[in-house]
């Protein structure tokens, strides 16, 4: 009996994903010199990593500028130095501040030449598709190019703008994106304002976005810029509510606004606050989604409603700093998400062998990875659904949660039992209450999941291809 022959796929995305090697076949395919290397490199770093542990073990490297660490130790061994020197302090200010200022502005810079690039690779692979792989090795000067591309297209004004404030949204809209980072601690010493009042820096600084928004869709005289904007600031300001209201949570089971103490409170008691308050975290991270114009809810540049949303009248590199911000402020909400709920630079002592900002910027790419991950797979709310979830839902619920650590912060700080039983006590209550209320106020608002669906009514009215045969019949 002769084999039937194997059926071929129908379309080119079955095809392709037929072709498509597995795990184990990609790594029998490596070739062999790639893996003595991969051997040799692998030697030479558990090498490497045995010299720092006998280094951190031996305790050579603690409070020594040349403690990698944390870097904060070298600026503070030259401010140290400087006024030894006699130096005036406002030289002293300036070079620390210039210092922290060039860390900041390097890792948005870099980030914002290679975060096209990932993104863009990574939903390909979602998607099962190919991705920037022309200019360049993988495709890695994709984003170069269309950097030099916008910089040589024609910034077209149009005849009715405001000429003025028509320069202004590009360069102002880049300020919250650049100064959020300002109180993050990356390890103990690492911060380049450790402010007191760190969390409402970061709500103040966070709702400036709202004016280069509102000015970029009002200058422009276009009605699809002003609706654009009007959705945009409606949103922003909407959700500038849950955020505060997760925030307010954060600040009151742990005692302090500022950054730090709050990474430190996680890691003195081993716990992240995501674990005891997941409702908090939840939409602290929707809400940021809203905030930075992030999909699901990008619904102020919605290409099928108004074009391309405030900055539709935006032509070259200035509408790509519109677009170029939104990586910006995606590894800044990434960096407050793991700050405020995923223990900042800590990560259950693992701190003292591994670099603290390693740890922070691993966080920060697992975080940014979920909002591409959304990016790929789900398409964009409508306005009406957007507000009536913050309004109805969000809000609502995030003010019962913010009640009920009110009442657990204060017997947190009155009874005298271990960490464990109470922050373990309050994570199982702050969980199963938030499952409660999602479900309670859902049936309240008429949320249902629907259990047997029916069958499309419109092809049946109409009559599909049974009433196209019928009308192609002769008379």
């Amino acid at each position: 009996m002769s084999e039937q022959p194997l059926r071929r796929p129908a379309t080119p995305m079955l095809r392709q994903i037929a072709e498509r090697p597995t795990l184990r076949g990609a790594l029998l395919g490596v070739p062999l010199s790639v893996k003595v290397f991969g051997a040799l490199f692998g030697l030479v770093f558990l090498a490497l990593n045995a010299a720092i542990a006998y280094v951190v073990i031996d305790g050579r490297l603690d409070g020594k500028w040349y403690d990698f660490r944390d870097l904060g130790n070298a600026t503070q061994a030259l401010r140290e130095w400087t006024v030894e020197q006699g130096w005036h302090p406002g030289i002293i200010y300036g070079i620390t501040a210039i210092l922290g200022a060039t860390g900041v502005l390097s890792l948005v810079g870099v980030w914002l030449i290679i975060g096209p690039w990932v993104e863009r690779r990574a939903i390909a692979k979602f998607q099962i598709r190919v991705g920037p792989n022309r200019n360049g090795p993988f495709g890695l000067f994709q984003s170069i190019a269309d950097a030099v591309k916008l910089m040589q297209k024609e910034v077209i004004i149009p005849r009715g703008a405001d000429k003025w404030l028509y320069f202004v949204p590009p360069v102002f809209i880049f300020i919250p994106a650049l100064l959020g980072w300002g109180p993050v601690p990356w390890a103990p010493k690492m911060a380049f304002i450790d402010l007191h009042v760190g969390v409402l820096f970061t709500i103040a600084i966070s709702s400036l976005g709202v004016l280069a928004v509102f000015v970029a869709g009002w200058c422009s005289n276009n009605h699809y810029s002003l609706l654009g904007a009007m959705r945009t600031v409606a949103m922003m300001v909407s959700y500038e509510i849950p955020i505060s209201l997760a925030l307010l949570s954060v600040v009151m089971l742990t005692g302090s606004m500022r950054l730090s103490e709050i990474v430190e409170w996680q890691a003195h008691y081993h716990v992240w606050i995501i674990a005891i308050i997941p409702f908090a975290a939840f939409a602290f991270l929707f809400a940021s989604t809203a905030e930075i114009n992030r999909t699901p809810n990008d619904i102020g540049e919605a290409e099928s409603e108004i074009v391309a949303g405030f900055y539709t009248e935006y032509s070259g590199m200035k509408g790509g700093l519109f677009m170029a911000v939104e990586l910006g402020n995606a590894i800044l909400v990434g960096a407050m998400m793991s700050t405020f709920f995923l223990g900042g630079y800590t990560l259950f002592g693992l701190e003292e062998w591994i670099p603290g900002y390693v740890i922070l910027l691993t966080k920060i790419i697992v975080v940014y990875f979920l909002f591409v991950w959304l990016r790929a797979t789900l398409p964009r709310f409508r306005l009406d659904q957007l507000m009536g979830f913050a309004w109805k839902f969000l809000i609502p619920i995030a003010m019962v949660q913010v009640f009920v650590v009110a009442i657990q912060a204060s017997v947190f700080a009155r009874v005298d039992a271990p960490a464990l039983f109470t922050l373990g006590a309050f994570a199982i209550v702050n969980t199963s209450i938030a499952i409660l209320l999602v479900r309670l106020w859902a049936d309240r608002l008429g949320y249902s999941v629907v259990q047997h669906p029916t069958r499309p009514v419109l092809t049946k009215t109409v009559g599909g291809l049974k009433a196209a045969e019928q009308i192609r019949k002769p008379a």
